[in-house]
């Protein structure tokens, strides 16, 4: 099983990202990546990795039933996964994500004094979420 998983690591936005201050995605009909990703880390930060959150927002957008969980997660890393630097919230809606020491997650807002501060925080791993269009 592969990981997602970064340590000590702040993913900024995509250098091609829209957005000047961070945006919430919108909540639709049936949930989007964005919006699934961004209510579970927002309302749990630092709780998950980034291979709870893509499992997890893999899970409730197929409906995968709790008891049925633990099968599906093997099934679904026993194939390389994308990690974080992919989401639509570094793309599109200006979200940075942290990565404490312990692997886990938050969100930082793109615009506010944390993000400039992560951003140069030479003692993370910085890495930029992935453009949208070819340079």
């Amino acid at each position: 099983m592969g990981t997602t998983n970064y340590v000590g690591a702040f993913i900024r936005v995509a250098e091609d990202c829209p957005v000047a201050v961070a945006e919430v995605p919108a909540e639709t009909k049936r949930p989007t990546v964005a919006f699934v990703q961004y209510r579970l880390v927002s309302k749990h930060p630092y709780e998950f990795t980034s291979d709870d959150v893509l499992f997890e927002v893999h899970a409730i957008r197929h409906e995968i039933a709790p008891e049925d969980r633990d099968r599906a997660r093997a099934e679904f890393f026993a194939k390389p996964q994308a990690c974080l630097r992919t989401s639509p919230l570094g793309k599109r809606y200006g979200w940075g994500i942290h990565h404490d020491a312990g692997g886990r997650v938050a969100l930082v807002p793109l615009g506010s004094e944390q993000y400039d501060a992560l951003a140069a925080d030479r003692s993370l791993r910085q890495l930029r979420a992935m453009r949208s269009r070819r340079a």
